[in-house]
């Protein structure tokens, strides 16, 4: 039986970011196939260093996360930071649109708006989570169900 797949839509330019997105992927694996962008696929600045034009490697980095996404059961989207990164909610809305289940999570209380997020990004979600913990620990029970199908 295949396992399912699990995308995590999350910025990843910073040192910081990276390794809150890795501590959370390796946290998921159990329950999971888990694809990071920025570990299981390549990454625009790379492949712009490794001599690619803009224009190819941005195609190339469009299409891999949209057909990860597509392979996904489940889209995990970090929410942190005053303003959500642009790129997770697209692949946010793109998840939704496919009929994926989208969960958040959001460890940081600071947002810009001051009575939520913006409804498209917060009618998309099912269910936010404000910890690592609770959001495996809702996987997990996820996991059992998968595997009872």
């Amino acid at each position: 039986m295949p396992r399912h797949r699990i995308y995590i839509a999350a910025p990843l330019f910073s040192d910081a970011e990276r390794a809150f997105n890795t501590a959370l992927k390796k946290a998921l694996l159990p329950f999971a196939e888990v694809w990071l962008p920025q570990e299981d696929g390549d990454l625009l600045v790379d492949m712009l260093a490794a001599g690619r034009s803009r224009e190819a490697a941005c195609k190339h980095v469009f299409k891999q996360d949209l057909e990860a996404i597509d392979s996904a059961t489940l889209m995990v989207v970090v929410l942190d930071g005053r303003v959500i990164d642009e790129g997770a909610t697209f692949e946010l809305g793109y998840a939704w649109s496919r009929g994926k289940r989208c969960v958040a999570l959001r460890t940081d209380p600071r947002q810009l708006l001051s009575h939520g997020n913006n409804p498209m990004i917060e009618q998309a979600i099912e269910r936010t989570f404000t910890g690592v913990a609770a959001l495996a620990q809702w996987v997990s029970q996820r996991a059992t169900e998968w595997r009872k199908e």
